[in-house]
């Protein structure tokens, strides 16, 4: 039933659980199925299904009063696909798939199904220790995952196979990947998983970016009850969900939202406004206000509905300047302060930010945006955007361009390094080597370092090191764990035979074992955002293309780190540090089980009262040839025998 408030809340955009009463909802107990949908410029609305061969006849729906919602209630049974028949006020009659829709047709159909999407939970104590969780001061390394390609099953293909009924034979379901890819995360060390957008969406190779089915998980992998066990076994291993959302835009499949009820309802109503004309996709009507009910209603549907974790928000930058893709100065278009600023989507960022953390403190934020806004991550109160978490582009392109010199001309481009430290503290920072930084010709992350296969591989370990001891949480894309040289090809699996080569498996074995360290040494996390969890030895060594620095828990725990962007042995090096006392390797990059040269110190190292780098003390060790070396102080035993 639909209520007054419902509709006065809906009007305001201001409903942020919409599903409970729009799209389809089945009642066991009577085997009934109340249908409801926005269509305020319909002239009539029906449900089209098998039993009336999709004429919509005996299901009209009835227009429910000042409100432009179509409801009725039917004997429909669950699983039934169907469709909206709208007749527009100019035109013939059309159908379209269910936005509130909870299940969908496997593509290329693209019905929508009515769906009961209760599930027994098994994650309670993970649901219970979030609430108490600071992400900020915790461990947080990602494993960004596209669930089409991860592991796919060796299917033969016969004649009688689309290309569609091929690849859905070789898919992985999300039962398969809660038994697979939950013990792969645990075993290699990971905190959480990142997917690529799960929504229904109808063509593979938008890889999800291109959604039609906002509240329905893609029918390629399972049902939305196998979807939530992936997620509960996710939680059951300690591994928190992440999922890619996409708010920026939506597909113009005729099946979709565009022109849904033969006018322009979740668009801008302006087609200059509304076309994103590089990615063939139309722009949500932010200053709409049901269009607000809608996606703040659906963020909120997946972080209550699915336990979702954190929304990594797609492509911020394309909301919040209006000239995103106007490039000449008559393409141009500006707001009534004459700025480029897209205050309709700005103002809907901020509410959908206020209004999550309202609804879900835990819930975790992400912006990927590439703009040079300010204050992503401050609180809405005090001016922000409200996200939790902002990705470190500029981090990711200055650190790659540095990793694609030469080593042998690193030396003027030593403050590619060491800027991004400059305003490191300005945001709650990620740092990403995601799927976009592997695609379209940008090589593999592997194939990105210069020279023979020994510095490729040294260069990936070192630069997996300086990720990882930088202030900031952590995201990595699937496959670069295993030293990768093709691009992420998204219609294949990850090329997981390499693993059978020993300089493959010896880099796999040093992301899982940095990766444990990782979660073990609370100087690589717990002051992330804080000034006194970092702090610079040597920042401007380029003649030898070296960095140091230590990482600092809140108990006053030290690492030293030192990387070596060159291909020399730094005998005999002389580090400062701040504290006296014997020092030990705790990790080096250039071990031999991870296919390096073995330049170790196995021995303690003691401090010298001589003081260096602006600190007290120093220690002299050795630093290896393209690559790592952390060193940590060893608490010394007290003497109890007195």
């Amino acid at each position: 039933m639909i209520t007054d408030l419902d509709k006065y809340l809906f009007h305001q955009g201001t409903h942020y659980q919409s599903y409970s009463f729009l799209g389809a909802h089945y009642k066991p107990e009577t085997k009934e199925t109340t249908f409801s949908v926005w269509a305020p410029n319909a002239l009539e609305v029906s449900v089209a299904l098998d039993e009336n061969n999709w004429t919509g006849n005996h299901f009209h729906l009835t227009r429910v009063e000042d409100s432009g919602i179509y409801t009725g209630t039917f004997k429909v049974q669950e699983n039934t696909a169907y469709k909206y028949k709208i007749t527009p006020q100019n035109g013939e009659p059309f159908l379209k798939a269910d936005p509130y829709a909870f299940y969908a047709e496997k593509r290329p159909l693209t019905a929508s199904i009515v769906r009961d999407i209760d599930y027994i939970w098994q994650d309670k104590q993970w649901m219970n220790k979030r609430k108490q969780y600071n992400h900020l001061s915790s461990p947080m390394n990602i494993y960004e995952v596209h669930l089409g390609t991860w592991k796919k099953h060796n299917a033969e293909r016969t004649p009688e196979d689309t290309i569609d009924t091929y690849t859905d034979k070789t898919h992985f379901s999300y039962i398969e990947m809660a038994e697979k890819l939950v013990p792969y995360l645990v075993e290699m060390g990971y905190t959480h998983v990142e997917l690529m957008p799960i929504t229904e969406h109808p063509f593979d190779l938008s890889w999800g970016y291109q959604v039609t089915g906002y509240y329905a998980p893609t029918s390629r992998f399972g049902t939305p009850q196998d979807f939530k066990y992936f997620i509960d076994q996710c939680h059951q291993h300690n591994i928190g969900v992440i999922l890619d959302w996409v708010p920026a835009h939506f597909c113009k499949d005729e099946h979709g939202l565009r022109m849904f009820d033969g006018t322009p309802l979740f668009e801008y109503q302006d087609m200059y406004r509304a076309e994103k004309r590089s990615w063939g996709t139309l722009t949500f009507d932010f200053g709409r206000t049901e269009v607000q009910s809608f996606l703040i209603s659906n963020a909120i549907f997946w972080l209550t509905e699915y336990h979702i974790d954190g929304l990594r928000v797609d492509a911020v930058h394309s909301m919040t300047d209006l000239n995103f893709e106007n490039h000449e100065d008559h393409e141009k278009i500006y707001n009534d302060e004459g700025t480029n600023e897209h205050k309709e989507a700005v103002a809907f960022i901020k509410k959908l930010n206020d209004e999550i953390h309202k609804a879900v403190p835990h819930a975790i934020m992400i912006a990927e945006d590439s703009s040079d806004i300010t204050s992503i991550t401050t609180p809405v109160k005090d001016g922000g955007f409200g996200f939790d978490y902002k990705w470190d582009l500029g981090f990711m392109h200055d650190t790659l361009d540095y990793f694609e010199i030469a080593p042998e001309d690193r030396q003027s481009h030593h403050n590619h390094l060491n800027f991004p430290m400059m305003y490191r503290y300005n945001e709650h920072y990620i740092l990403p080597f995601s799927h976009d930084e592997v695609v379209h010709g940008k090589l593999s992350m592997l194939d990105k370092m210069p020279g023979d296969e020994w510095r490729k591989f040294a260069q990936y370990r070192l630069l997996y090191g300086y990720q990882l001891t930088q202030p900031g949480k952590k995201l990595n894309f699937m496959g670069s764990e295993i030293g990768m040289y093709a691009e992420w090809k998204d219609k294949e699996q990850v090329d997981w035979f390499l693993l059978d080569y020993p300089v493959h498996s010896g880099l796999h074995r040093f992301i899982k074992d940095f990766n444990k360290l990782y979660l073990r040494e609370k100087a690589l996390f717990e002051q992330d955002y804080s000034h006194d969890g970092f702090q610079w030895i040597d920042a401007d060594n380029n003649e030898q293309r070296l960095l140091s620095y230590i990482r600092r828990a809140k108990d006053g725990t030290e690492l030293i780190v030192l990387l070596n962007f060159s291909p020399e042995v730094y005998y005999d090096f002389k580090v400062g540090v701040s504290q006296p006392g014997k020092y030990r390797e705790l990790f080096n990059s250039d071990a031999k089980q991870y296919g390096g040269s073995n330049q170790i110190i196995s021995k303690y190292l003691f401090s010298n009262p001589n003081p260096m780098h602006g600190l007290n003390h120093s220690i002299q060790g050795k630093i290896p040839p393209l690559g790592f070396v952390i060193y940590k102080k060893v608490k010394e035993r007290k003497n109890l025998s007195k």
